[in-house]
């Protein structure tokens, strides 16, 4: 649908350069930065590309489906003069595209409601609204300890092998709104790039099979397809996000897997022109393209909806150092870290809460949003998980039996802790008064006294609750 109104413009007969994906046109005059292209081969078959880089009488232009055929002297470049475009439509809930936006479902393409500029809208910031109200996503480590709050960009931080794409999918399968008056619809804009042909039928199945693909677009850009399209990818994705939030009053969370890919791509490109590297080869613009996505998100005052956004990507070697995952920890609003530690002893999903932090968490949750005991079990849960860490690594060197009594069950609260509140199955979608219930059940393993971050009248609360006489309820016994 990218460059689907593409009209009649200015045509140049021949190029003078390919290298990789890029062609470089001379003899050109009045050509803008981000144009887009279509360049026809000597069949007569148009490839879309956008332009680069533009100069005195030269522009370079990525070429989205490759080189691979062009004649330097019978290929043709057409010019549209304006910026990459995408048609755009509520009715794009539910359907699959490529990486460009072209429906991949067997179905026609959606009636445009409103043609959009891939590269997004400045917004102001005088115009941002403070993100509020939490998202659930049934994942108790994120809901409890880690809040995704509507209008953050709250990344996932993994590592190859770790199961992001099932942890993604999950949520995409049961995230919705905490607050329902007076909100709007919740939508999810999924894109996925340089993913595996098998991992893309897993997320098409997953969601189609849940009946969760109803309320997801998907933008699917392969690991076989060109490099160049999966620079477009998520701003394609990004595009209809802003359309169904802010022209339709949705919310929208925008799940991004996996942006080292994206990077990648663009450090490929970057290589192809020659361009300067920074670090480990990656461009030296890289923060600022990473801003240019991550930056689409937030909600504005005066409108209905929100951009939510949770892009998830692999740390090569599991180096949190690396410049994807830094740059992108300077850019967002926290981290959920993935522990392959937690993952080899079979605990799903395998987040790691002590480097992960939600800094938009501490204003939206609590009482008026989700419960009045949250953010001080959140706090406790946090300093026992920390000092059950430091016992672990104490009882390495003289043992468990030389702990103290009070050690000895702080080492008993961090496996309850992993195993129980982290741990959970595949398909346990927990409400988030579930999540918290399973929050105090591994604190009663520690003594009272330890609970220090807890205010006195909810350890009332909750003993009384736990010594109240006559019968209980099914299930209770085990929170107790």
């Amino acid at each position: 649908m990218i460059g689907a109104e593409f009209g009649a413009g200015r045509e140049v007969l021949g190029i003078s350069r390919v290298e990789g994906p890029i062609v470089i046109v001379e003899g050109v005059e009045g050509v803008g930065y981000d144009e887009v292209v279509d360049v026809i081969d000597p069949e007569g078959h148009a490839r879309r590309g956008r332009v680069l880089e533009t100069g005195e009488g030269f522009a370079v232009i990525e070429v989205f489906s490759g080189t691979t055929g062009l004649s330097i002297a019978s290929t043709r470049v057409r010019f549209s003069g304006r910026p990459m475009r995408m048609a755009v439509a509520e009715e794009m809930l539910g359907r699959v595209f490529n990486g460009l936006g072209d429906p991949i479902d067997g179905q026609p393409d959606p009636l445009a409601e409103d043609w959009a500029d891939l590269n997004g809208q400045p917004v102001n910031p005088t115009a941002r609204q403070y993100p509020q109200y939490a998202i659930r996503t049934g994942i108790s480590a994120i809901d409890g300890m880690n809040s995704l709050i509507l209008g953050q960009k709250l990344p996932i931080f993994s590592g190859n092998g770790l199961p992001h794409e099932q942890i993604a999918a999950q949520i995409v399968r049961q995230s919705g709104l905490l607050v329902s008056e007076g909100v709007g619809e919740f939508a999810v804009v999924f894109a996925a790039l340089g993913i595996k042909h098998d991992v893309a039928e897993f997320f098409r199945d997953a969601f189609a099979s849940t009946g969760a693909l109803t309320r997801v677009a998907m933008f699917l850009n392969l690991a076989d397809d060109p490099a160049v399209e999966r620079i477009v990818t998520p701003r394609a994705a990004l595009t209809l996000a802003e359309f169904l939030a802010f022209e339709k009053g949705m919310h929208v969370l925008a799940v991004l897997i996996d942006m080292t890919n994206y990077c990648e791509a663009l450090r490929q490109v970057s290589s192809a022109r020659g361009e300067i590297p920074s670090r480990k080869g990656y461009p030296g613009y890289l923060y600022s393209d990473l801003a240019s996505l991550y930056e689409r998100t937030g909600r504005l005052k005066g409108r209905g909806g929100s951009i939510t956004q949770l892009p998830i990507l692999t740390m090569p070697n599991d180096d949190i150092t690396h410049p994807v995952p830094d740059l992108t920890g300077y850019i967002t609003e926290g981290q959920i870290v993935l522990s392959r530690d937690l993952f080899q002893q079979g605990i799903y999903p395998p987040v790691n809460v002590l480097p992960s932090l939600s800094r938009l968490m501490k204003d939206s949750i609590g009482e008026g949003f989700t419960r009045s005991d949250h953010p001080h079990l959140a706090s406790q849960l946090y300093a026992a998980y920390a000092r059950a860490q430091e016992v672990r690594s104490l009882a390495s060197v003289i043992g468990e039996e030389e702990l103290s009594s009070v050690d000895q069950a702080y080492l008993r609260f961090g496996n309850a802790f992993e195993r129980e509140f982290v741990g959970q199955a595949t398909h346990e979608a927990r409400s988030i008064e579930q999540t918290l219930d399973v929050g105090w059940q591994v604190l009663s393993t520690l003594p009272r006294s330890e609970l220090t971050r807890l205010r006195e009248e909810e350890l009332e609360a909750h003993y009384r609750h736990r010594e109240a006489p006559g019968p209980r309820r099914r299930g209770e016994a085990g929170r107790a």
